[in-house]
């Protein structure tokens, strides 16, 4: 996820760019950039870091062109740097790109043979030399860039300007958003409301697989077949603060809600159906040494400890390779028996928690390969381990990890997948069917956030209670502890994951009529002993909200409050349970009248022991 401008108009070009790139720099801070007209030529300044460095690096610049384009970075392919930072350019074509290219390694060898020379280690270059290769040939400027966004797979939503044209400025997209605004004779580009939305209130919202052309002769759009779109105006009543949320109160409902796009993100070009692969660009764990591994410790913290619980189960249950999980406050205190025969997975979503770092040194020290789960590019954690796992999720502002920790569970089970290949643990028509799966995810989560009307009004019937209970059995177990870490860190309401097996061991003194059971239920081996439970619990007067995958109209008559989920395979099941189990939270918290993005005593990563 990063954050476009692009700017036309007679202001001066650098302040609308940088205006724009701090409203919105809660989608990138890894480095930033800018390019506008200067003399007849395309001036580009880039730095590492957030928009601060940007600003004192042009703060004495005087840029004379009335178009330019910026953008702030959150990495997916490349290390923070100046080199990776955005705009791009070859020859006289520059752009700025949010995405994932999917197939840019195939195009870029295919311009590698045509001569040209890459700068940096991002997807994103490739499409400036590609743009650029066709205008060469001969082409018109705007049937170059079609022509290039018709070679793209993947998703983009991108700002281009040239510098044949320099009263010109494009704007495309696909699964990645693009606004156009119009002023009086000036127009903008924007990947979100909030840039813009200070100088004009009146914007066109570009389709998937649309362009838009702004010139002197005003705006044009296109579909990537030359035909011409009439489109719509419509006026924003948003006030600055709502936008930069996209309409939403917080941010960490804007996070529960941005999950299908980041699992599918998270799952984009890393998997090829016709070949049974899976890919990791820079996992550095070839399958041969895969059959090498005789036991995985994955070390972590937080939300992201009870991912790793989850895929304990999706890789010992997928690939019968023994699994341990370790908190990683306490990791390096036991003497942990890890050798080069070990896995150790490590997973942080900023890769700079102090306690995960400190065991990384330790697994370094024992000499175990270490493979990093995490969000962010060539943070610590990345840095010190063999090999990365990406999960894509985008910057993730809310305290309260939300689509972090789904990506992270999304992550575990490719891996798997790639373990289960290279070690021969499932046959083709087993991983084919586990993809089908996979792919399903996106669009069941979108149906249960469609669900947040009912969920809401759970929350305000259960808002008052002061103690709550969740279980679950199985991989469903780590989403009940997850799900009330979750109540406890933005309503300040106590909250108890257990094992449901586990009630009659001590937690079942807890139950009355006072405290209310979240209970988890999927059509398996355990479905039930769940039921059980629920007699028990409903035979001492307590209330249950049910969140089941399976629908039994028997239990919806046993149980207070029923959410009936898509069902998939139990491995991503656990995934889809997850996202009512935040709603319930948000909305309780939100009842309750706790800042939600940023509770009390809590950081967004713990950097100290």
């Amino acid at each position: 996820m990063c954050g476009i401008i692009g700017y036309m108009g007679k202001r001066n070009v650098q302040e609308v760019l940088l205006s724009g790139l701090r409203r919105l720099e809660y989608r990138g801070y890894d480095s930033a950039g800018i390019a506008v007209f200067h003399q007849g030529t395309i001036a580009i300044s880039r730095t590492e870091g957030k928009i601060e460095n940007l600003e004192k690096q042009v703060k004495d610049s005087l840029f004379d062109g009335d178009v330019g384009i910026g953008h702030t970075r959150w990495a997916t392919h490349g290390r923070p740097s100046e080199e990776n930072a955005h705009p791009h350019r070859d020859g006289s074509v520059t752009i700025v790109h949010n995405g994932i290219i999917e197939n840019y390694l195939s195009l870029k060898e295919m311009l590698n043979k045509k001569g040209h020379t890459f700068q940096s280690e991002t997807d994103t270059e490739v499409i400036a030399h590609l743009i650029n290769q066709y205008f060469t040939e001969g082409k018109e400027f705007e049937d170059a860039v079609r022509q290039a966004l018709q070679k793209l797979k993947g998703t983009y939503g991108l700002g281009i300007i040239c510098e044949k044209f320099p009263h010109m400025l494009i704007a495309a997209r696909r699964e990645s958003p693009m606004i156009v605004g119009l002023g009086e004779d000036e127009y903008f580009i924007a990947s979100d409301i909030p840039a813009i939305l200070n100088y004009t209130r009146t914007m066109i919202f570009l389709e998937d697989g649309e362009m838009a052309v702004l010139s002197e002769h005003g705006p044009r759009i296109f579909n990537l077949k030359g035909k011409h779109i009439q489109r719509e105006p419509k006026i924003i009543s948003w006030d600055p603060v709502m936008a930069e949320k996209q309409g939403y109160k917080h941010f960490m409902l804007k996070e529960i809600f941005e999950q299908p796009q980041a699992i599918a993100d998270t799952i984009r070009g890393r998997v090829a159906e016709s070949t049974n692969e899976i890919f990791f660009e820079q996992i550095n764990l070839p399958p041969q040494n895969v059959k090498r591994i005789e036991r995985i410790t994955i070390v972590a913290c937080g939300t992201s400890y009870h991912a790793g619980l989850v895929g304990k189960f999706i890789i010992e249950g997928l690939t019968r390779i023994p699994v341990e999980v370790d908190h990683g406050s306490e990791f390096r205190y036991r003497n942990p028996l890890v050798d080069d025969t070990t896995l150790m997975i490590l997973i942080s979503q900023s890769g700079e928690t102090a306690d995960t770092l400190a065991a990384l040194k330790e697994g370094k020290r024992k000499g175990t390969k270490l493979l990093a789960i995490c969000n962010v590019v060539d943070s610590s954690l990345v840095r010190g381990a063999d090999g990365v796992m990406y999960t894509r999720a985008g910057p993730e502002i809310g305290v309260a990890s939300t689509k972090a920790f789904t990506t992270q569970i999304i992550t575990l089970y490719l891996f798997t997948l790639y373990l289960g290949r290279a070690r021969g643990s499932f046959s083709a028509k087993v991983f084919r069917e586990l993809i089908e799966d996979l792919l399903k995810v996106s669009h069941q989560a979108e149906h249960i956030l469609a669900q947040e009307k009912k969920i809401k009004e759970v929350a305000r019937r259960y808002m008052g209670y002061n103690n709550f209970l969740y279980l679950g059995r199985g991989i469903n177990y780590p989403i009940a502890l997850e799900g009330a870490l979750k109540l406890k860190e933005i309503s300040y309401i106590h909250a108890e994951g257990y094992p449901a097996g586990e009630m009659k061991h001590g937690p079942i003194a807890l139950i009355d009529e006072h405290t209310p059971s979240v209970v988890l239920l999927t059509k398996n081996g355990t479905y039930e002993k769940m039921l059980g439970n629920i007699e028990e619990i409903k035979a001492r007067e307590g209330k249950v909200i049910a969140v089941s995958s399976y629908k039994d109209r028997s239990l919806k008559k046993k149980v207070d409050e029923f959410l009936l989920l898509p069902s998939n395979n139990p491995y991503l099941t656990a995934v889809l349970l997850t996202i009512p189990l935040q709603l319930l939270a948000y909305h309780v918290a939100v009842l309750r009248g706790t800042d939600v993005d940023q509770p009390r005593n809590l950081a967004k990563s713990v950097t100290v022991e």
